[in-house]
Formats: C-alpha cells, structure tokens, sequence
C-alpha cells in the first residue's frame, strides 16, 4: 500500500509503465468534466471508473483483494478512508475469488486504517487487502485499474 501526494506520482513509475500511463492521463484530462463511470485509457490494460458515493462506517469495512489489477484510487472531492491489512494475513473468506470481476471479499477486520485527502493518491497492489469507501459523507474520486 502506498500513500502519497500526486506531485510525488513519479517516484512510483518504475512500479509499473502502466502506472505512468495513468498519472499521465490524469495530467491531461479535466477531472471535473469526467462522467461518473469507466473510460478506457488502453483497453482492459488500464481503465478508470468516476465514482461519486456516500461512505459508510469503519463498522462496514469489507476487505477486498485483486489478482490481475493494480488499483490508483485518487481523491478528487471530500477525503476517504481506507482499511489495510497484509493479503497474507486474511484468512475469511465472503465468497470464492469472482474471476471475471478480479475481486475476493474477506470478513477479516482491517489491521490499520488511513485517509486519502483531494489532491492525494493510494496505490494498492494485489498483495494489498483493502477496504475502501469508510468515512462521513460524500466523496467522488477515480479508481484506475492497472494490468499488472
């Protein structure tokens, strides 16, 4: 899991090319005028989805993991906080790994948690068990899916 500023986001170009293809559309694209839902930055390689949604409680927090996709969740509206824990340390399963959806929620509580503010980024890998959308309020924020 990495937290940062987006001023900082080239530090993290050498995880992965694609990552820089994100932050370098985001660089040229106006936020503000995105429609909520998926747009295709290179195909089912890296996408993103525009979500306005309300958050719920830390009580909620429902751990979630990727296999195939790095996550980018950026915050462009309120701030967020997300749970974390280590995907090794996650031992309860809701459901079998949804292939086609590249998603496993697990019942496991959250070891840590955090907060992304506007103008802030969270970078989750698929060693990443994380439970995003916890908070008070409204928050609208973009989550880059990145083929690993």
């Amino acid at each position: 899991m990495i937290l940062d500023t987006l001023s900082n986001r080239e530090l993290y170009y050498s995880l992965s090319p694609r990552l820089q293809t994100a932050f370098e559309w985001l660089d040229r694209t106006d936020v503000a005028s995105l429609a909520v839902g998926r747009h295709d930055i290179d195909g089912n390689n890296i996408f993103v989805n525009v979500s306005e949604l309300y958050l719920r409680p830390r009580s909620a927090a429902a751990l979630e993991v990727h296999n195939e996709y790095i996550d980018i969740q950026v915050v462009f509206g309120g701030e967020e906080e997300f749970g974390w824990s280590p995907r090794s340390d996650v031992k309860t399963p809701r459901a079998e790994f949804d292939i086609e959806k590249d998603i496993q929620f697990f019942e496991d509580t959250p070891q840590t948690f955090y907060t992304v503010r506007e103008g802030q980024f969270t970078i989750l890998m698929p060693e990443d068990a994380h439970a995003p959308m916890l908070g008070e309020g409204h928050v609208r924020k973009l989550i880059f899916k990145v083929k690993k």
